[in-house]
């Protein structure tokens, strides 16, 4: 259950499986569209790069039918939005379909084999992007282009936003819901960049989650200053003792716990399949939501879902190697609890840090807190139908990420937001996404497809 929760519901892989490519016309071209995707690499910076990524996603739009296109050049990257009109007159609001076409960087030389070049082994795909997001976005284009050769028509209109920057700013979603809000305004959106289930591997489905909430994120810089000096004749004062006792500081730092509807219910899925001493655990601390101690117990096992954490994520200081620091520098990332404030995180983090270091929030780091999303049968059901086409009985449970996705933006301007996707992976095995030899095993990315497909065809099909 552990590796469940860290691996299962952060970064869908699958099980092994062996490839059924060879022989199969579908899946070769499926196989196909995903190499092309990987072989792009559209990281922070490479704007080039992205402008052939959208231009692949245009053509592959339009195979679909949809020619309502329109690509935002914007602060290095593009976002792209396209619109699949109704069938028939409906004065329902739109549906929003989000997922992102941008990676984190790969080095050549860290991996076993090139990052941006598609393998196929032991029943994995490999490659950067292939677990986060490209992966769930070729599936998303495949499933509207099957439901096109369907001849299906949507009774209400399908918008498609795909960004560019969700692993760095977000400005993408950021200027969709201000902006261009009238081209992505829904009443609700479905963040294909979340969500998704966890087999064993004799092939039991553990649970298919459906992101209601997530953390949001910001990054503090810690800054200590002094007059320095000639290293010979140390000062009592000390610009990089002084950052080392706040970092250390910051470290035994615990925020208060915190739960909400859609950390509970995965909570408590994890206390009902588990009959030792975590289900026993977990139980406690949800019977007493407010004791730190029980909840402390639980965070030392699962890392990240019980309150707000902060970090130290990067370091700097000093200016000569025989001269005392005149400045010392940390980056703190911390994952905030949706409703927290930024600001009283930050004077926390102040608090613990003490008087010597200034603590001040990096301009541009962060994502809305915004509050979780609601409910919905018809969302829950349909997804459960539509799960039903490969996995009957599958239990879909409401999360809470403790990652941060472009839903944080959507939900906090006022669109529902509901994460999840159909593709799978198998509890205790890492994908390796945001790290080396990012894969994505075979049967999940291809069987993600009907999945996708019945679930579009319920909710706009009505």
């Amino acid at each position: 259950m552990i590796s469940f929760v860290l691996l299962g519901l952060c970064l869908p892989s699958q099980a092994n499986a062996e490839s059924e490519t060879d022989g199969d016309p579908a899946r070769v071209s499926e196989r196909a569209l995903l190499g092309s995707m990987i072989e792009i690499q559209t990281v922070a910076g490479r704007t080039e790069e992205f402008q052939r990524l959208t231009l692949l996603l245009r053509r592959e739009l339009e195979k679909a039918g949809i020619t309502q296109i329109e690509i935002k050049d914007h602060d290095g990257t593009q976002t792209l939005i396209a619109r699949w009109p109704a069938g028939r007159s409906n004065e329902s609001k739109p549906i929003l379909l989000m997922a992102h076409m941008d990676v984190v960087e790969a080095k050549p030389e860290d991996w076993r084999n090139p990052p941006f070049e598609l393998r196929e082994e032991d029943g994995y795909y490999l490659g950067r992007g292939t677990a986060d997001n490209k992966g769930q976005l070729a599936g998303l284009l495949l499933s509207l282009q099957e439901l096109r050769r369907q001849d299906f028509r949507p009774s209400r209109d399908i918008v498609i936003l795909i960004t560019g920057d969700e692993e760095t700013t977000g400005n993408g979603a950021r200027r969709a819901v201000t902006e261009w809000r009238s081209l992505v305004d829904a009443e609700y959106a479905i963040n294909f960049d979340a969500g998704g289930g966890t087999v064993t591997r004799d092939g039991k489905v553990e649970a298919f989650m459906l992101q209601l909430s997530e953390k949001a994120v910001a990054d503090f810089k810690l800054t200590a200053t002094n007059r320095g000096g000639h290293s010979s004749t140390p000062r009592p004062d000390n610009a990089i003792y002084a950052l080392a006792g706040a970092i250390k500081a910051i470290e035994a730092h615990r925020f208060l716990p915190m739960i909400n509807e859609g950390s509970r219910a995965q909570f408590q899925m994890f206390a009902d399949r588990d009959g030792g001493r975590l289900g026993e655990i977990i139980k406690a601390w949800l019977a007493d939501p407010d004791n730190r101690e029980k909840a402390d117990l639980v965070e030392a096992i699962l890392p990240g879902y019980t309150r707000t954490r902060c970090v130290a994520t990067m370091i700097s200081g000093g200016h000569a190697p025989n001269a005392l620091p005149q400045r010392a520098e940390a980056n703190v990332n911390c994952r905030i609890f949706p409703g927290v404030k930024i600001e009283d995180v930050r004077l926390q983090l102040q608090g613990a840090s003490g008087p010597d270091i200034e603590v001040s929030l990096v301009e541009g780091s962060t994502t809305p807190t915004a509050e979780p999303t609601a409910p919905r049968d018809d969302i829950l059901q349909a997804y459960q139908f539509a799960l039903e086409t490969r996995f009957p009985d599958a239990p879909v449970v409401p999360m809470m990420s403790a990652w941060a996705t472009d839903g944080a933006f959507v939900r906090n301007a006022g669109i529902p937001v509901y994460g999840l996707s159909g593709d799978w992976g198998i509890s205790g095995t890492s994908s390796g996404s945001h790290g080396l030899d990012e894969r994505m095993l075979v049967e999940a990315y291809h069987g993600q497809i009907p999945i996708m497909t019945e679930f579009l065809r319920i909710l706009s099909g009505t």
